[in-house]
């Protein structure tokens, strides 16, 4: 199993998400994200001086079975890219084990749901 950490552009998170699901990853958590790039700016607005490096992102966080992390890889680069600087970072981590709350179950047929009861 790994986990997959993306952090995309805000404006990309809905094209994301139906390239995942489309991809058969129907599972994921995401939260909106605040972060700091390499580019610093000062924007003035009506004489107020606001700071832009503070960059604002979607994080997901993806478990998935080996055998599916190519094809989430290639589902997120694909709909995230813009071409431009900040189109974001994907981070591929091992997991040693998952375990199921309500069933006890272990390992990553905790990944997907089976047919029994």
């Amino acid at each position: 199993m790994k986990k997959i950490e993306a952090i995309i552009r805000k404006v990309k998170f809905d094209e994301v998400k139906d390239a995942l699901l489309e991809a058969d990853i129907e599972w994921f958590s995401y939260s909106e994200v605040r972060g700091i790039g390499k580019d610093r700016q000062e924007r003035i607005y009506r004489g107020v001086i606001y700071d832009t490096s503070s960059i604002e992102r979607i994080a997901l966080s993806i478990i998935v079975r080996d055998q599916n992390v190519e094809k989430a890889i290639k589902a997120i680069e694909n709909a995230a890219r813009t071409g431009s600087i900040g189109d974001g970072r994907i981070f591929v981590l091992p997991v040693d084990d998952a375990v199921s709350i309500r069933t006890g179950k272990r390992g990553d047929s905790t990944l997907f749901i089976s047919s029994e009861k």
